[in-house]
């Protein structure tokens, strides 16, 4: 039994349908992208004269009042993250240490992913010793070298715990690190410097005792040596007679 033909379909009449049916929707659809596509260009292209006025202005500055300008003039910008370790810098140039370490923690919890951590917790390391403070410093170096064990850091913050174990004299532990530091991380530029500290803080061991302590004596307070034996006196010979004289 022959079966009747489907219906035919008239495609531009159902795509006009469709567009009279959502045609607002549409329009607002491609108005709303337009105007992010539009908003996203002009913010990407604030953000990229912004940022270059930041790069231009930390070109020329010199000076801890000027870094803080540009933090507070360009903040979110890498200008600014470069701009806060220049100011820690120029506070420890100071010798203001609790100042450049609060800089440098601003730092670190604005920009905790940036490539420059590793280096602020080094210097606030380095400020911690400063101030005196070497037991604070000495933990904050290990926690250096076990958060950043593959960084430049590394050794260096080792070879600054070697530093202060010496003066702990703690000489044992600072060897101990020394030849970790010879291990790990012998193809560093701080492995010449670690193998230096290794040889002066090697223990002299050597067969040969050490020489006898002569006490020494002032010469006028010296027993006099005694004088030395003599032989004793020939015995007296006999005198012969007198020969006669001839008459």
């Amino acid at each position: 039994m022959p079966t009747a033909p489907p219906p035919s379909r008239d495609v531009a009449l159902e795509t006009r349908f469709f567009w009279e049916r959502f045609k607002k929707s549409i329009i607002a659809a491609a108005i709303v992208v337009l105007l992010a596509a539009i908003a996203f260009t002009g913010y990407r292209f604030y953000s990229d004269r912004r940022a270059t006025a930041a790069s231009v202005a930390l070109a020329s500055a010199n000076t801890a009042q000027e870094y803080e300008q540009i933090i507070a003039r360009y903040a979110n910008t890498p200008a600014a993250a470069d701009a806060y370790i220049l100011l820690a810098e120029a506070q420890r140039k100071e010798r203001k240490f609790a100042e450049a370490n609060k800089t440098l923690e601003t730092f670190i919890a604005k920009y905790p992913k940036h490539e420059f951590v590793s280096t602020a917790k080094m210097a606030m390391a380095a400020n911690l010793d400063s101030m005196g403070k070497t037991n604070e410093a000495l933990v904050m170096y290990q926690q250096i070298v076990s958060a950043y064990p593959n960084s430049y850091a590394a050794p260096l913050a080792m070879l600054s715990q070697v530093y202060i174990l010496k003066g702990k004299n703690r000489n044992d532990d600072a060897r101990r690190i020394c030849e970790t530091m010879l291990t790990q991380y012998r193809t560093s530029f701080w492995a010449g410097e670690a193998m230096q500290q290794l040889r002066l803080l090697k223990p002299i061991t050597t067969s040969t005792p050490p020489p006898a302590v002569v006490p020494t004596i002032p010469p006028m307070l010296a027993i006099p040596a005694a004088p030395a034996p003599q032989a004793p006196p020939a015995p007296n010979q006999p005198q012969s007679a007198p020969s006669p004289k001839k008459p």
